[in-house]
């Protein structure tokens, strides 16, 4: 799964990537850091934590991806 949200603090979407089959769990921040994950687990967990729909510019396409994700919870 992947999915690319356009934020209000950057220039670049952020690129948020879930690859179950070559163990690929990352996050692409609109400033072009990252966050590496050993889990999708981890992931979710960091996401809800620091992340929230009024970040992005359609908050609706943020809840889409949680509900997509949620199957990892």
């Amino acid at each position: 799964m992947e999915f690319s949200l356009n934020s209000y603090d950057g220039a670049l979407p952020v690129e948020v990537t879930l690859d179950e089959d070559n163990g690929r769990y990352m996050i692409r921040k609109s400033d072009t850091s990252g966050e590496y994950f050993n889990s999708p687990l981890e992931m979710v967990k960091w996401i809800r934590d620091n992340l929230k729909p009024e970040d992005f510019c359609i908050p609706a396409e943020f809840n889409q991806m949680m509900n997509s994700l949620a199957q990892f919870e």
